[in-house]
């Protein structure tokens, strides 16, 4: 196995590590960014700062201002002093579409994920965009 894909397995695992920190019942998706082999940010789906930590309604549905993993690893890292132009985005799933466009405008260059998110439609725009999509 090369020195590439052995880093991105390990930076993949503690992406799933992180996902444990999510309040959301019924998924846990972790996110973190790496540029130059630094990790300079990370997230987890959740709610907006200040909100209560409860991701579903009463129904089981997930709320509609939940936060992705790779929205909040992205605007994060925005709040920081680090730049995300030229970053890797490692995520347990798939971005949606709306996170893709997130992804596109950041500057990231590449994303990996582990686990198919139900729409494919956030990688066909990445691919589009011409952004490395690798799954492991």
């Amino acid at each position: 196995m090369d020195k590439q894909k052995q880093f991105d397995l390990h930076y993949l695992e503690m992406a799933r590590i992180w996902a444990r920190n999510s309040y959301c019942e019924r998924r846990k998706v972790g996110a973190l960014m790496v540029k130059d082999r630094m990790i300079i940010s990370d997230g987890y789906n959740g709610t907006p700062r200040g909100f209560e930590n409860i991701c579903e309604d009463e129904k089981g549905g997930t709320k509609p201002y939940v936060l992705h993993a790779e929205a909040n690893a992205i605007t994060k890292v925005a709040r920081s002093n680090n730049s995300s132009e030229g970053a890797t985005i490692y995520i347990t799933a798939s971005p949606c579409i709306e996170c893709a466009k997130l992804i596109i405008q950041s500057g990231i260059v590449r994303v990996v994920y582990s686990d198919d998110y139900r729409l494919q439609d956030g990688i066909e725009l990445l691919k589009r965009a011409g952004i490395e999509v690798d799954k492991y």
